[in-house]
């Protein structure tokens, strides 16, 4: 229990320096995006490669991965219905919603939970590939088909993984760990460095956006907004912590990693995504989802971690 104290800790000042480096105009908005710029292309996916060419394979694709999949079938599922038949969305807001509500920040912020609370950067490797090899696709998927003018190829979806940074470092760490190759000590030791840098600037980052980022609440209704957040924060984790305990069984650690990672905020490149076929309802669904998932997450994933820990 002290380490998961000792973890949110670290990770919570490290934010909050951020935040207070936003307050007093040292970083301002572009400063925030060159941070989160250098982590999501050179220093998450180094430490990805560092991380996975050494982790025990054997561990990473546990029923662990099996909870975290069956909170977001159920939130997806979930907010899909209710899109349909309450909500009356078109398939661009429903698709966008979908994602508020499972799509989880693996990288700014599930990277250095799963290091410093959970102990192991490697657990959240399936989640990355999860995400960025099927929800992401279908996604893009659906959305192209929403869109009169895009129409998606095989060759785009295919290729839709091999365009993010860190995807492609999991994809190179697990196999060199599947084949046994060590790389030179000239690339090792600087591959090193880099990836040392990628959880204090990812949570630098963080905390910037926090200080500089629009209030909540702003665009989107408020029923729907709490609906969002009510399936991310507290579904989600709830439903993985039912599968990975009561109905798997596993290790009290694999329930902790489950639960925690599922209580992860909606990513920000869900924001992303939204910009990049709606600039109504459903992009301001996204940047709000963001926003209050990642207040509430906090609370939510420190009271799992004191329950379960």
């Amino acid at each position: 229990m002290q380490g998961v104290v000792d973890g949110f800790a670290t990770i919570l000042l490290v934010i909050a320096v951020g935040a207070l480096v936003a307050h007093l105009r040292v970083v301002d908005e572009g400063g925030q995006r060159v941070l989160s710029r250098v982590a999501f292309t050179v220093a998450n996916p180094a430490l990805m490669v560092v991380v996975l060419a050494e982790a025990d394979i054997s561990r990473l694709f546990t029923g662990y991965v099996a909870a975290i999949a069956a909170g977001v079938l159920v939130t997806a599922t979930t907010y899909a219905c209710l899109a349909r038949w309450v909500l009356r969305r078109d398939l661009t807001g429903g698709v966008v919603g979908v994602l508020c509500t499972g799509y989880v920040n693996a990288g700014n912020l599930g990277l250095p939970v799963a290091a410093y609370v959970l102990g192991d950067a490697a657990l959240m490797a399936p989640v990355l590939l999860l995400q960025m090899l099927v929800l992401q696709p279908l996604a893009l998927a659906l959305l192209d088909r929403a869109s009169a003018d895009r129409r998606p190829s095989v060759l785009r979806l295919l290729t839709t993984p091999l365009r993010n940074p860190i995807t492609v470092g999991a994809l190179v760490g697990l196999a060199l760990n599947l084949t046994g190759l060590r790389l030179p000590v000239a690339l090792d030791a600087p591959l090193g460095l880099v990836a040392d840098m990628a959880v204090p600037t990812m949570l630098l980052a963080f905390g910037v956006s926090l200080r500089l980022g629009p209030l909540p609440g702003r665009g989107t209704s408020a029923p729907e907004l709490a609906v969002v957040t009510a399936l991310k924060t507290l579904v989600q984790p709830g439903v993985a912590l039912l599968v990975a305990g009561p109905v798997l069984g596993l290790p009290p650690g694999d329930v902790l990693a489950a639960a925690v990672i599922s209580a992860l905020p909606t990513a920000q490149n869900v924001f992303v995504v939204a910009a990049r076929y709606d600039t109504g309802r459903a992009l301001l669904t996204a940047r709000d989802a963001i926003s209050t998932t990642t207040l509430v997450s906090v609370p939510v994933m420190v009271g799992l971690s004191a329950l379960l820990g």
